[in-house]
C-alpha cells in the first residue's frame, strides 16, 4: 500500500510554515520537560535538590546538547566528506541532518558542565532524563514518518509483510515502514521499560545504562529493515553505520548496568 500523504507542513501563515517535524520535536521536548519535573516532585527533589530555575537553565541547556550534538554527529558520522568541501552548509539545519549519536553526545557533555557549574547531582538527574527521553525519539521518528524520509528497506514478499508501503521517492518497491517501527521499539517500548523500573531501588545511574543498552539493542534490530543511506551503504556487507554506532552503547551500556546493580544501594 502507498504510504500516507501527509503534507509535511502543518500550518501555512504567509511566508512562515510550521512543519510537522518541527511540531514533533516541540512535542517531545514538553513531554520530556514535563515528566522529568513529575519525578523530581514524585521524589521529593523538586525545589529542595533542584530549583526551577536550575531545571528551566539545565533543560535548556540539554536542548542546545541535542540540537548541537545531533548536527555535528550527522556531520562527523555520516557525511563528513561532503560538508568538508561545502563547510557553509553545516549550519543549514533546515535542509535536514541530524544523528541521533550526536544527540546523545551534545546534551550529556553539556549537561555535565551546567550541573558542575551549579553544584547539582549530574547523574542522579540524567537517570529522570534519560528514563523518558524514549518519547522524544518516538515523536521524532514520527516525523521522520510523516516528512517520507529514513524509509526501510524493500520487502522481499508483500504477502509477508501485509503492511509493506511505497515511499514518494523511494521508488515503485514496496518497503518496511522502519520509520514506525523505530518508534515502537527505541520509543514505547524502551520508554514503557524505563518508566515502570523508575522506583527500582536501583545504583544512580543505572537507567542510563539501561538506556544505553535497550536503545543500541532496538536501533540494531530496526537497522536490519532500514535502508541504509545511499552515500554510505552498507558497511562489511551488512553491517551499517546505525549498527556500527550502536554497538559502544551496549557494550558499555550492559557492563555498566551489571556493575552497578552488584553495587548496594
Amino acid at each position: 500500500m502507498d504510504a500516507p500523504q501527509i503534507d509535511p507542513v502543518a500550518l501555512q501563515i504567509g511566508p512562515l510554515a510550521i512543519h510537522w517535524y518541527g511540531l514533533m520535536y516541540v512535542l517531545g521536548f514538553f513531554s520530556v520537560w514535563y515528566l522529568v519535573r513529575k519525578q523530581l516532585m514524585e521524589a521529593g527533589l523538586w525545589g529542595k535538590t533542584v530549583s526551577a530555575e536550575q531545571f528551566e537553565g539545565l533543560f535548556t541547556t540539554l536542548i542546545l546538547g541535542v540540537v548541537l550534538g545531533g548536527r555535528l554527529g550527522y556531520v562527523l558520522f555520516y557525511n563528513f566528506s561532503y560538508y568538508l568541501h561545502h563547510p557553509i552548509e553545516v549550519f543549514f539545519v533546515w535542509q535536514g541532518g541530524m544523528s541521533f549519536h550526536g544527540g546523545l553526545i551534545g546534551p550529556i557533555i553539556l549537561g555535565w558542565w551546567y550541573c558542575k557549574k551549579h553544584q547539582l547531582p549530574f547523574m542522579q538527574l540524567m537517570d529522570r532524563f534519560f528514563i523518558v527521553a524514549p518519547i522524544g525519539l518516538a515523536s521524532g521518528r514520527i516525523g521522520n514518518f510523516i516528512n517520507g524520509e529514513l524509509w526501510g528497506r524493500i520487502v522481499s514478499s508483500p504477502a509477508d509483510v501485509p503492511w509493506a508501503m511505497i515511499f514518494p521517492g523511494a521508488g515503485p518497491e514496496p518497503r518496511h515502514p522502519s520509520q514506525l517501527y523505530e518508534m515502537a521499539l527505541e520509543g514505547v517500548v524502551l520508554f514503557l521499560l524505563l518508566w515502570f523500573t523508575r522506583n527500582r531501588p536501583w545504583a544512580t545511574g543505572s537507567h542510563v545504562a539501561l538506556f544505553l543498552l535497550g536503545y543500541g539493542v532496538a536501533r540494531t534490530i530496526c537497522e536490519n529493515f532500514r535502508q541504509p543511506d545511499a552515500h554510505i551503504g552498507f558497511l562489511f556487507s551488512f553491517v551499517t553505520e546505525g549498527m556500527l554506532l550502536s554497538l559502544p552503547m551496549i557494550l558499555v551500556g550492559g557492563a555498566w548496568f551489571i556493575y552497578l546493580s552488584r553495587k548496594k544501594v
